[in-house]
This record gives structure tokens, C-alpha cells and sequence, in this order.
């Protein structure tokens, strides 16, 4: 680091105070690598570092979470998709990059959506919306981009990144009103169109802006049903003024980010966590308190944040069979008959995104089931994909990569039950200092 001359020696100590360390290392754990963060502790910490880690589809296997008074240190075992450790070394200056950058705010999505227009839609989910949606923008010479689609209980809310057909921003205030209007009938709902920004496109911020829609529209106050997974408990430790929250379910992709980002927008403050992975089940405990240092305080208030939590874990849960759509880009066209084949077949999209490379090929992924969110019959698939092209459209069986616990070296004696964690504290941040390599004994 390259010094100015005006800046005198305590200036340069604050500087180096704030300024994240980051240290990656394969030499640690022989099936993962190890990304450790410390710093000073600021709002929104935790959930920068694993949106990076993220955003690299990499799957965070076991972590840690500690921060004592106003300083923090993460500790994340990592894997790329196939469980194999990072070896890339454009990854790893990136990541290096990214998480040591000094308090500024970590690099967004592409920069290409920068010059797009966004829009926003939350409304009440039924069969054939998603191609109501795409015949509309085509019908109004709108081209999309990208875009993303969630439902939950009933409820649907999608960002998409839209241009003039002729490849120009969308400039005309009437046009705007009118995408708006028109969108907001067939939706339903609330309809938003704003110019896009670096920060609000693409990666895990446009993930983030889907869970900050679907909470606003309450789809959590919708569930019909009680379900056994996930399964979230929350429960106060008054004598050490926490509120701990323990998450058990499936492991997948994202898991951890979706679960962060839901605390840290619901204003809470992660002051330590563990994270471990077995085979396919995933266990989360987090010790946290308000913005304000105060614990949960009410059954009410408890309710609210297991309810929210099952219902950020569920809304990126895959329901239907993965079918994945690469052709070259011709506009809104694709989408359009993509998604009025899935109609006139009787299929329903529960999910769906569309990325393009090189402004040329996109990839569009839809999770479909029948009208009555069953599994698609495969006459039905096979019908579909006839009609679309087999060498355009292809079906998948979405299922996670199961990496054995031993290989991560998840710990045998870690609490496998919710509730047990508020006597864990003690263990929690000593097991922590452990692992961390501050301590020689947990003991």
C-alpha cells in the first residue's frame, strides 16, 4: 500500500484498523479451502462477505461467524459447485479483491444492465402469468435482457431488465407509463419501472431485491399449511442478551446468503454463527440482537422471524422439473413462445431466469409443474420440448451434490437438535477461537 505524504502515522494505523485482512488458504483443510476475514466491524458485514463467496457459485461448507465489540472475523470452508477446493487464481485475487476492498461497497452485477430499465412486479401468481407478462413487452417492443422470477404461497414478484427493441434505453416517460399500466393489469399488482444502477442488478443483489419484495408483500402470512422443514426455532438467552436462532434443512445453493440477507433486512445483528453441512442437511446458528443491542422481546416478534425464515428458504426452493432453454438471443420472441408453449401444455412456472452472454446466447432455466403444482407428466415434457426443439430445450433432474461430512471436517459433536444452542455460547466462541487457530484447546 502506497501512503500519501499528508497523512500522518495514526491516520495510517486507522486505515490499516478498517481495512479488511483477507486470507485464503488451501493448506489448511485437504477437501476445502478456507477464506478468512477480520476487520473492523460495520452494518452489513457478514452478509457482504458471503454474497461474494456467492456470487462465484462457490458453496460455503462450514463456517464461522464471531464479533467482539468492534471487531469481526468470518471464517468460511469453501468448494466450487463440484466440491472440489478453489484453484483458480483469477478467482482467488478476486475474492482477495472483493472482501478486502476498504469499506467500499462490493462490486455489483453486470456492468451491462447499468443502461437498462428495471421493472418490478408483485402480484398474485396463476397459471400462463409469466407469458402474459413476455407477449405484453413484446407487443410493446420491449426486449429483456435478464430477468427473475420467484412464487411463494400464491404470490409471485420478478425483476426484469428491459431495452427499446432497436437496443436503446428506454427514455420516453409515456412508454414508461404505459409498460406500467398495461403490466400492472395483467399482474394484478404492483408494477415499478426505474432505471437500472450497478448495484441493483444482476448476482445476489437482484436476490436480495425478490426477498425485500416477496417480505413487503407479507407472503410469509400466507403459508396454509404447517410444515416439519425448514425447521427454525428461536429462543432468548437473557443472561447474555441474545436471541439464538437455529435453522435445520436441506442443504442447497445460496442457503446461507438467503438467511443472512433476511436477518440483516430484518434489522438484526449477527454476533456469532456457526455454519456445518452434512451429507445433504445443512444446520445454522446465529446469536443475534437488534441494531440497538437488545434482544427479541416478545412471542409475537419470534413468531414474525421464524415465519420469515421458513419463508426465505422456501421461496428458492426448486418445485417442478428444471428445464433449461439455450438458443441464440432473437428478442423477446423466444420468451414469448417459450412461455405460451408451457401454457397451452398446462404447465405453470415456479420459477424462472434468463441470462445472456455476449449480447448473443441466452440461457433461460424454468422450473415447471402441472396447473396444480404436481410433477409435469412426461408426455407433457416430451411434447414441449418437441414443439421447441430437443436441441434448444432440455430437462434436468435439479438435484444437490452430496459432499461427505468428513471431507469439510464438520465436528461429530455439534448440537443436532433446536433449542440446545442457548447453552452453547461458552463452547460456541471457544470452539470458534479454535478453529480460528487463537486458541490450542476448546477445552
Amino acid at each position: 500500500m502506497v501512503w500519501s505524504s499528508s497523512l500522518d502515522e495514526y491516520e495510517k494505523l486507522v486505515i490499516r484498523m478498517n481495512t479488511p485482512r483477507v486470507v485464503i488458504d488451501n493448506s489448511v483443510c485437504p477437501f476445502a479451502t478456507l477464506v478468512k476475514v477480520d476487520s473492523a466491524r460495520k452494518e452489513g458485514i457478514h452478509l457482504q462477505a458471503v454474497q461474494v463467496l456467492t456470487d462465484l457459485d462457490l458453496s460455503i461448507r462450514k463456517a464461522y461467524i464471531s464479533s467482539d465489540g468492534r471487531w469481526f472475523m468470518d471464517v468460511f470452508h469453501v468448494t466450487d459447485r463440484h466440491g472440489r477446493k478453489i484453484s483458480d487464481e483469477s478467482v482467488i485475487s478476486y475474492i482477495e479483491r472483493s472482501l478486502g476492498a476498504a469499506g467500499d461497497e462490493i462490486s455489483a452485477g453486470p456492468r451491462s444492465l447499468e443502461s437498462l430499465t428495471t421493472l418490478e412486479l408483485v402480484g398474485a401468481d396463476r397459471p400462463g402469468l409469466l407469458s402474459e407478462v413476455f407477449a405484453v413487452l413484446a407487443d410493446l417492443r420491449c426486449y429483456v435482457v435478464e430477468f427473475k422470477l420467484w412464487t411463494h404461497n400464491g404470490r409471485i414478484a420478478a425483476l426484469l431488465f428491459v431495452k427499446e427493441d432497436s437496443n436503446s434505453p428506454i427514455e420516453d416517460s409515456d412508454k414508461i407509463c404505459r409498460i406500467e399500466a398495461r403490466l400492472r393489469n395483467v399482474v394484478r399488482g404492483a408494477t415499478t419501472a426505474f432505471a437500472s444502477s450497478a448495484t441493483g442488478a444482476g448476482g445476489t443483489f437482484a436476490d436480495r431485491r425478490l426477498h425485500q419484495l416477496m417480505f413487503a408483500d407479507r407472503d410469509f402470512d400466507r403459508a396454509d399449511c404447517v410444515r416439519g422443514e425448514p425447521s427454525v426455532s428461536v429462543q432468548n438467552w437473557i443472561e447474555r442478551g441474545y436471541s439464538v436462532v437455529y435453522v435445520q434443512c436441506q442443504d442447497r445453493p445460496k442457503l446461507l446468503f438467503d438467511v443472512v440477507c433476511t436477518l440483516t433486512d430484518m434489522n438484526y445483528v449477527i454476533f456469532h454463527g456457526t455454519i456445518d453441512t452434512k451429507f445433504d442437511r445443512a444446520c445454522q446458528e446465529f446469536y443475534i440482537r437488534h441494531s440497538d443491542g437488545s434482544p427479541i422481546s416478545s412471542e409475537a416478534e419470534r413468531q414474525r422471524v421464524i415465519q420469515c425464515l421458513q419463508a426465505a428458504i422456501d421461496r428458492r426452493a426448486s418445485e417442478g422439473l428444471r428445464l433449461e432453454l439455450c438458443a441464440p438471443d432473437s428478442g423477446s420472441g423466444l420468451l414469448v413462445d417459450a412461455t405460451r408453449t408451457f401454457r397451452e401444455n398446462g404447465l405453470s412456472v415456479t420459477r424462472a431466469e434468463k441470462s445472456t452472454t455476449n449480447g448473443e446466447t441466452s440461457a433461460n432455466v424454468f422450473y415447471v409443474t402441472d396447473a396444480g403444482g404436481h410433477p409435469a407428466d412426461r408426455k407433457t415434457i416430451e411434447a414441449v420440448i418437441n414443439r421447441l426443439g430437443a436441441g434448444s430445450l432440455r430437462a434436468y433432474e435439479d438435484r444437490p451434490i452430496w459432499i461427505e461430512d468428513n471431507r469439510v471436517g464438520l465436528d461429530d459433536d455439534e448440537p443436532s437438535t433446536a433449542g440446545t444452542g442457548l447453552f452453547y455460547l461458552g463452547s460456541l466462541v471457544k470452539r470458534n477461537l479454535y478453529n480460528l487457530g487463537l486458541i490450542r484447546s476448546c477445552s
